[in-house]
């Protein structure tokens, strides 16, 4: 029986088939990066009194009341000294005097609606309800790998959890479609990094991943763009979906794998993806070696070996997903220009993933994950004794 590396070395491990099906698998990223990114505009919060909640009762009895003043009155402060957004006093019948002198103390959910600063957008979620929706959209984790197999099924569901993101009527419908949008972004990176893998030789599979990251990182600066001049998260939503709806379309000729399908002998349609290759890489397989294509190949048990690699990087996934979203989900936060803040965030990132492949092809993925992971983490526990307020005071 030949060993598939064998076969896939005879019709080329990296020519022009495998650089057209790695730039196909690859585009799709710097859509992928607008709905994580999307996030920290469509749900921005630039100032302490972005929003909150309608307390204009008060004006009855205090009509000449500055808006500084009215928040601190029928508004309770949190730890940072921002205002809540969600909770308000609840409303008394009081002469201004005694609500000045006495203070109010109860409670309460918004009663009146809300109340939103459109200075910086002219539109974000808030417009629906005070709630968040990163715990729903960052859920698809535990799912994705689940319910979504097919590269194909993943971009389509994302193009319609993208449109229906745009058109939701309230929180609800937008929770549900990010949901969506979720699982199909997951499902369709883990699948077209591993298709991509499996038709890509040993020596150039880092780039499977690492340049799907890089197209993701101008993603994001891409997305800076369009959503600085268009300011309303519904129009920025469907922007961001027509280029998806391209992938739609060709997504259906990227070819299954070949060692998937002789894994589940599937034999003749394995022996088509390989000749398929050679002939757009220009190269010819052994008749002999093709014989041995259509006897199959048999497939390899678990291990113990196997199981606990799995569960190691199982763990490291989660650690570096949970450090990972909690910085960019929280640029908005460190006090500079929420634009240039993204932009630098995602500017970064395109030689922090060229250095990545540099290192795989250098050293391995053993030691380069591990390396990787211990200055990444060390770098986070650094950022935890840097006094608050220093970034902003370099940076201004």
């Amino acid at each position: 029986m030949a060993d598939f590396g064998e076969i896939l070395l005879a019709a080329g491990d990296f020519g022009l088939f495998q650089k057209l099906l790695l730039f196909a698998l690859c585009f799709p990223n710097i859509m992928l990066s607008f709905h994580v990114t999307s996030l920290v505009f469509n749900q921005a919060s630039v100032s302490p009194s972005f929003h909150h909640c309608n307390t204009d009762w008060i004006l009855a009895v205090g009509p000449n009341l500055i808006k500084e003043e009215q928040l601190n009155l029928t508004v309770p402060q949190l730890q940072d000294g921002s205002f809540s957004m969600c909770e308000m006093f609840a409303p008394v019948d009081w002469s201004l005097e005694d609500i000045r002198l006495f203070g109010l103390n109860k409670t309460t959910g918004c009663m009146h609606g809300y109340v939103h600063d459109f200075s910086l957008f002219d539109s974000t979620i808030f417009d629906l309800v005070s709630a968040s929706s990163y715990t729903i959209y960052m859920h698809q984790d535990m799912v994705q790998k689940l319910l979504y197999r097919a590269t194909q099924i993943s971009v389509v569901t994302m193009t319609i959890g993208t449109y229906a993101t745009g058109l939701s009527p309230n929180i609800y419908v937008y929770m549900a479609s990010q949901f969506i949008v979720g699982i199909s972004y997951g499902g369709f990176r883990i699948n077209s990094v591993i298709l991509a893998t499996e038709w890509i030789g040993m020596k150039k599979r880092a780039y499977a991943a690492c340049l799907g990251q890089v197209m993701a990182a101008l993603g994001q600066c891409i997305l800076v763009g369009i959503v600085y001049f268009i300011r309303d998260w519904r129009t920025a939503q469907f922007i961001m979906g027509a280029p998806i709806l391209l992938t739609c379309i060709y997504i259906w000729f990227i070819p299954e794998s070949a060692r998937w399908l002789l894994d589940r002998g599937r034999t003749e349609e394995c022996k088509k993806g390989v000749l398929k290759a050679a002939a757009i890489n220009k190269r010819t397989v052994p008749d002999a070696l093709l014989m041995k294509v259509c006897m199959g190949v048999a497939l390899a048990l678990g291990s113990f070996v196997l199981r606990k690699y799995f569960l190691t990087l199982v763990f490291a996934w989660a650690a570096l997903n949970l450090a990972y979203t909690s910085l960019s989900l929280n640029v908005g936060k460190f006090g500079m220009d929420i634009f240039i803040t993204q932009l630098i965030f995602g500017l970064t990132e395109v030689p922090a993933h060229l250095i990545c492949l540099w290192l795989l092809e250098l050293v391995g993925r053993k030691p380069s994950l591990m390396s990787t992971l211990l200055v990444g983490g060390t770098m986070c526990l650094v950022s935890v004794f840097i006094p608050e307020g220093t970034l902003q005071q370099n940076f201004i």
